[in-house]
């Protein structure tokens, strides 16, 4: 016979009592805990399980045994018999959330597993939506694979740093050399890199909230203390500066912006951009800019990298080609340092530290830099009316907007848009379960608000890369399943 699980138990008591999960979070939240709807979410289905002082509150408030709810029978403690041994994650992930990848995921796998046919709105991926290559890229590629079987220099190769160097440069942004400069298996990696190589337990970094969660993730992970700045979906989603001025003390390291934004699809203006410099060089913060959507801006609209407005303040630019040049699964990004490094030369020993013990980034990636950077820029012909990304922004702004209870701020930039759900005419309490309601019932996969960092449960992101007609199909079974959605 099976052995019941901590699942298992965990379910049965909240049955017998009448327990939801929300009931655990707002009881974990008045007594000061962090209870996350997403770890109790795990913790229900197994694919975790809790530390002590989590199944200690988890017991008091099911009001049962901690040692029954472990699993532990007194039997085992007169006899001293001892289970078989467990391995638990880290405690360092406790508070590691990443649910562009999380159980809204999962579930849709599992659908799927089933033989359930699920439209994936939740991630930035355009090759499975049909945005191909350009074709010279896969010919620079295949001429240098040869080339490409060793190790580069941590950095990367001097072609490669050498063109993101004249492309920062084109950007305005100062004081960089090619020693400045750092390739990356994306920009994700390089985000990692740098939040360990910078935080000690408990130094604060300002990130807006909403974020791209990696973010997040990344800061909490190396030790650092996370601080949500707001940004302000009324002012076409820009960073709240009062909010930023207010959220800032002697253990605020660095301030982090995601120009063009990721989940909102916002531009910042160079006006925002320079009030946050300012800010930045009152506090002497470092700032960290993600502009991984640069060359994805509509609307004939300006890209301002914020490190061309700061000369004096040590910056970190992040960039990359899975997007603009469609190769997400190639993975090649980079980052650029600029401004005042002498102040963040310990830092910088670090970040090298750090560079060399992952060696070297995918080498046949680099490879593409140059051509990728130099030649025609595809990408434009899709951002322009009549183009696939323009177009199918267009498209989903109206008829999401359309449907009784969904505002939305329209994007300038990437191929995300942030919906606002009405609440009250939903009843909505818990965005996660939305998003789980709308996959069951419509076989759609959205990413809900709070994936985001999102504080209230009113927002979800829609990726409109699919062409029309598929988001025209979304679109209408979106609308009637809210038509009669209540919490």
């Amino acid at each position: 016979m099976a052995r019941e699980s901590f699942a298992d138990r965990l379910k049965k008591t909240m049955n017998e009592r009448g327990i939801k999960q929300v009931d655990l979070i707002r009881s974990a939240q008045k007594q000061g805990v962090k209870l996350g709807k997403s770890h109790i979410s795990q913790y229900v289905s197994g694919k975790t399980i809790p530390r002590a002082d989590m199944v200690h509150f988890l017991a008091g408030a099911l009001q049962v045994d901690p040692d029954w709810l472990n699993g532990i029978t007194p039997e085992q403690e007169t006899e001293g018999e001892t289970d078989m041994r467990e391995f638990k994650k880290s405690s360092k992930l406790d508070h590691v959330l990443y649910d562009v990848r999380g159980p809204v995921v999962e579930e849709a796998t599992r659908m799927e597993n089933t033989g359930t046919n699920v439209l994936k709105l939740n991630i930035g991926n355009p090759a499975p939506f049909g945005f191909r290559t350009p074709d010279e890229i896969i010919y620079d590629m295949r001429q240098q694979l040869t080339e490409c079987e060793g190790y580069s220099t941590a950095k990367g190769s001097f072609s490669a740093r050498k063109a993101i160097m004249q492309y920062a440069q084109l950007k305005q942004i100062p004081h960089v050399s090619i020693e400045d400069v750092y390739t990356g298996n994306g920009v994700s990696e390089l985000i990692n890199l740098c939040m360990s190589a910078l935080l000690d337990n408990g130094d604060e970094i300002l990130i807006p909230s909403p974020d791209y969660p990696l973010w997040t993730a990344c800061a909490t992970l190396a030790g650092g203390k996370v601080v949500h700045y707001l940004c302000d979906e009324q002012s076409d989603w820009y960073p709240d500066l009062e909010d930023i001025k207010k959220k800032i003390n002697s253990r605020t390291k660095a301030i982090v912006i995601i120009n063009p934004n990721n989940p909102t699809g916002a531009l910042y203006p160079r006006e925002i951009l320079q009030q946050i410099v300012e800010i930045a060089r009152e506090h002497q913060l470092i700032i960290f800019s993600d502009e991984i959507y640069d060359r994805l801006v509509m609307d004939e609209e300006e890209h301002v990298s914020i490190a061309s407005l700061a000369p004096d303040l040590f910056c970190v630019t992040f960039s990359g080609l899975s997007k603009s040049h469609m190769i997400a699964g190639f993975r090649i990004g980079w980052m650029v340092l600029s401004g005042n490094k002498t102040i963040a030369k310990d830092y910088i020993e670090g970040i090298n530290m750090l560079s060399n013990m992952r060696l070297c980034s995918n080498v046949p990636a680099q490879s593409i830099v140059q051509t990728a950077l130099g030649g025609y820029q595809s990408v434009k012909d899709y951002i322009i009316p009549g183009g696939r990304i323009y177009e199918q922004r267009e498209y989903i702004y109206k008829t999401l907007t359309d449907i009784p209870g969904i505002t939305a701020v329209k994007p300038k930039a990437a191929f995300y848009i942030f919906p606002k759900l009405d609440i009250k005419k939903f009843n909505i309490m818990d965005d996660e379960k939305f998003a789980l309601d709308l996959l069951r019932e419509k076989h759609i996969l959205i990413i809900h608000g709070g994936g985001f960092n999102w504080k209230q449960p009113d927002h979800f992101r829609v990726v409109y890369l699919p062409r029309v007609e598929v988001l025209e199909q979304a679109s209408k079974k979106i609308a009637d399943f809210l038509s009669g959605y209540r919490q």
